[in-house]
């Protein structure tokens, strides 16, 4: 089954911050191809990010979050980041504070 995909407004923001072209590029091959079998893509999330799903990409720093609606046959990237443990900036930290607040 083929999914259609969207990417949010502050996915495509944290894509376009990437200072790397070829970085970004790989990416986003990555993100077309959670048009196949998004499910079987990645791991869910638990805790306050429960419900989105985390796929590791150009070279295990990279995480694409993102989201499957099986109802719509719709995936939805909702950020695009580095994992970076401890720091503020990690994709995990920013995704939860975009939550919080209710900005997603």
């Amino acid at each position: 089954m083929t999914y259609t995909l969207a990417i949010t407004p502050v996915a495509q923001t944290m894509l376009a911050e990437i200072p790397d072209r070829r970085i970004q590029q790989k990416i986003a091959q990555t993100i077309d191809r959670l048009k196949q079998d998004p499910e079987k893509q990645g791991k869910a999330l638990i805790g306050p990010l429960m419900g989105f799903r985390s796929l590791r990409a150009v070279g295990q720093r990279y995480r694409i979050i993102y989201k499957v609606e099986r109802s719509r046959v719709y995936v939805v990237v909702v950020a695009v980041g580095l994992r970076k443990g401890g720091d503020r900036s990690d994709i995990y930290l920013r995704l939860q504070r975009l939550v919080h607040l209710k900005l997603l």
